[in-house]
């Protein structure tokens, strides 16, 4: 089976474990990035589809790719949350739900 994407650390010796082969490879910088984009865009359609705690797991999933993405940046976790702290007492968060409907 072909699957072409970007896999967790460990998938391949999960799959050695399983008595298969994986036939993989090292991306450079570049397609390290883009197939983090990609993976990004996956974990989202995953967080949408689910509900529940299955929902919370795909959130997690979706955050360990954040991390990664912003390590390409030479940043950390600490700093998304510093930015967002930052940006929420700005701006605020989304915690009164307020939906724009339009301005005048």
């Amino acid at each position: 089976m072909s699957y072409n994407k970007l896999v967790r650390d460990k998938i391949p010796e999960i799959i050695k474990n399983n008595n298969e082969t994986p036939i993989t490879r090292i991306l450079n910088d570049e397609e390290y990035k883009v197939e983090l984009e990609k993976k990004l865009y996956e974990e989202y359609q995953e967080v949408i589809a689910s509900s529940g705690k299955e929902r919370l797991e795909e959130l997690a999933d979706m955050l360990e790719v954040m991390i990664a993405l912003a390590n390409t940046q030479n940043a950390t976790l600490e700093d998304i949350i510093n930015i967002a702290d930052k940006k929420r007492n700005k701006r605020g968060g989304f915690k009164e739900k307020i939906f724009l409907e339009s301005v005048k």
